[in-house]
């Protein structure tokens, strides 16, 4: 599809996902500015109390704190822009803006989704080669996994995001979305869109290459689980994975619902809820299902706790 390049060009984005402001969006605020602090506060204790702990010194543990750092700033570059729109009639974003935005929520992403197939061959490893676990995963080769996730997870995305810059933007400017996407934008170029399906098809291969190699890893290790003999060595080994998987099908579930859809078409309303998902949600219950369902994490956020409270009496 072209379009005509006799209008003047677009400086600006309007978003118009949220609900009017007449109509209550305020009432939207309260919740969502909540979450937020939730998913902050949430993630900083999961990060602060692995890495206070000694005892979660290992590498399972360290690419939970990592990818806990790594949801504060996913959410960052998204729900504030969201928050100051939802109490503003104006809406708008400039195009830098939303290509910063755009590149910085995906390379996060990208960084968590590659730090989650990490995770799952950790725990393969783990289970599955016990005893050349220690040898396997050292101290060095987690650390260079860690970074290695994030410097590629932000990599990756410069072409893609070099390209779109390239592009005339000269109206409409209404971006479908709550917040600035690859494929609203591109919808809104004077130019040709086609670049929209091969756009769709990298980022399909990419989540479902990443989701058969984490879902591999955990039919077998469940595999290798179910052989344990005893009741006991079988509940703490899922407990070992019951955390990691639970983030991986809420990660990857959004976001296929987003990105593999190709030419079809939801309501917007759905869209919203969609985008919310992955956005918003699941990275408002990862801290919660991280917490909840380790004991050892749960100790070590006790611990941290007690100390800030011993703290705060020794201050005052």
């Amino acid at each position: 599809m072209v379009r005509s390049n006799q209008t003047s060009m677009v400086t600006e984005f309007f978003f118009s996902g949220f609900p009017k402001f007449e109509d209550g969006s305020l009432l939207f605020f309260i919740p969502l500015f909540i979450i937020y602090l939730f998913i902050i506060i949430g993630n900083l204790i999961v990060f602060f109390a692995v890495r206070m702990d000694t005892h979660l010194h290992n590498p399972m543990y360290n690419f939970i704190s990592i990818f806990s750092f790594l949801e504060i700033w996913y959410t960052t570059a998204t729900i504030p822009k969201m928050l100051s729109n939802l109490v503003s009639k104006k809406r708008t974003i400039s195009i830098i803006g939303c290509l910063l935005q755009m590149y910085f929520f995906h390379s996060l992403g990208n960084s968590e989704g590659i730090l989650l197939t990490t995770m799952a061959i950790d725990r393969y490893v783990a289970i599955c080669n016990p005893l050349r676990y220690p040898t396997i995963m050292t101290p060095r080769l987690c650390a260079q996994l860690s970074i290695g996730s994030c410097i590629f997870g932000f990599l990756v995305l410069l072409p893609e995001i070099a390209w779109i810059s390239t592009l005339p933007f000269c109206g409409p400017n209404q971006i479908h979305q709550i917040f600035c996407d690859f494929e609203p934008v591109l919808r809104l170029a004077c130019t040709d869109t086609s670049m929209i399906l091969i756009e769709d098809v990298i980022h399909a291969i990419a989540i479902i290459f990443s989701v058969l190699i984490i879902a591999l890893s955990y039919i077998r290790i469940i595999t290798v689980i179910l052989r344990i003999p005893s009741a006991e060595g079988r509940q703490k080994a899922f407990s070992t994975c019951a955390s990691h998987l639970g983030v991986f099908l809420m990660f990857y579930g959004s976001v296929s619902l987003m990105y593999l859809r190709f030419s079809a078409t939801f309501p917007p309303i759905l869209d919203t809820i969609i985008a919310l998902m992955f956005a918003v949600l699941a990275p408002f219950f990862n801290p919660i299902i991280y917490s909840l369902r380790n004991k050892d994490m749960k100790i070590a956020i006790k611990k941290l706790v007690c100390l800030q409270k011993v703290l705060y009496a020794s201050a005052s």
